[in-house]
């Protein structure tokens, strides 16, 4: 499904009247008071960063599992940088943020990336030089020795904070992100951020788990606490909405918006399957207050049953759907394309659709 979400929210700063100047009193020295912009709105903080650090930490030095672990996000790294390949660009300077294990490195490497073009050469021609950057050391040096890297001209970097980046203007080609920017506190001030270390008429292409997301293993957890405790605790991290990204992507200035989502559903043989392997990808819940709220095994024991019994396939697994919202986002050019003037069409689209 492709949807292009469009708002039309202006958000203005908030900048104080300008008070009327006083008449000068005798013996005093009149004094003009200026404008000024008050002070932006604290950010409301939902992830514990430095939590979801120490679990990317952890799950990156138990490699063999780590790896094992990495299907889900090799094959949405995959999905994204498909997208390259309707466009006709290369990219001398691209950045990858939030890289995790290089996923989007290991993607841009593979071998005949076009299946309709066996004979295509790997995606990583078109690129110039790949910064990845994330905040975990040992996630993303964890494959530096892997075969990959010789087929691609990358740095890896890391950087303490992913929502603040420490890069000049107009400085990149392309920025890509694949699943790391549902962790994000302020995910519009980061969004206005890569607009503007993007060149004028570059994209940004990103990924991240949307709303709908293992909504199985939530309802299931929420029905087996409110059974065993007698209420709920929230378990799963809250995430965006694919009707809320657009908008988010409009705010921060992007242009020719494209916005479309895909569900992705993996079968388990049990819930403690699913739960080894988001601790195993370092996906694991950082809301802030989730030591409040620790699964109790009794708790965890009716969740499989009830998961089963809402859920269950009939060959004994148990599916679990992981939402996924891309998004595509152009920083505003004078070259760009522009939309013909309102009422300046010369077909009724009445008249095209009474015709079917």
């Amino acid at each position: 499904m492709n949807c292009i979400l469009q708002s039309s929210t202006r958000l203005l700063p908030r900048v104080s009247r300008v008070a009327a100047t006083p008449k000068a009193r005798k013996g005093t020295i009149p004094r003009r008071s200026y404008a000024f912009q008050a002070a932006a709105p604290p950010i409301h903080q939902v992830f514990n960063r430095r939590t979801k650090w120490l679990q990317k930490e952890r799950a990156a030095a138990d490699i063999e599992n780590s790896r094992i672990a990495d299907y889900l996000k090799d094959e949405v790294a995959m999905r994204l940088c498909d997208r390259l390949l309707d466009i006709k660009r290369t990219y001398p300077e691209v950045l990858d943020l939030g890289a995790n294990s290089c996923n989007i490195a290991r993607a841009l490497a593979r071998e005949s990336p076009d299946e309709t073009n066996p004979s295509a050469p790997p995606l990583a021609t078109k690129i110039g030089h790949l910064l990845a950057v994330d905040s975990s050391s040992t996630l993303l040096h964890r494959d530096a020795s892997l075969p990959f890297n010789s087929q691609i001209n990358m740095t890896r970097k890391v950087l303490p904070d992913e929502e603040t980046l420490p890069f000049s203007a107009n400085t990149f080609d392309l920025v890509l992100s694949s699943l790391s920017l549902h962790w994000i506190n302020d995910l519009p001030g980061l969004l206005a951020q890569i607009n503007n270390i993007l060149k004028p008429d570059c994209a940004f292409m990103g990924a991240m788990f949307g709303g709908d997301t293992l909504f199985e293993l939530r309802t299931s957890l929420q029905l087996a606490e409110q059974e065993r405790r007698g209420g709920i605790s929230p378990h799963v991290s809250p995430l965006a909405d694919v009707r809320d990204v657009g908008g988010l992507m409009q705010r921060a200035g992007f242009k020719m918006l494209t916005v479309d989502v895909d569900d992705i559903v993996v079968d388990y043989p049990d819930t403690f399957a699913l739960m080894q392997d988001i601790q195993s990808m370092g996906e694991s819940n950082a809301v802030l207050g989730r030591e409040m709220g620790a699964i109790q095994r009794d708790v965890l024991l009716a969740n499989d049953a009830i998961y089963r019994e809402l859920h269950g396939s009939e060959d004994g697994t148990i599916p679990a759907t992981f939402r996924m919202i891309y998004m595509i986002g152009w920083k505003e050019s004078k070259d760009q394309p522009q939309p013909l003037p309102r009422g300046s069409g010369e077909i009724n689209l009445k008249d095209v659709l009474e015709r079917k």
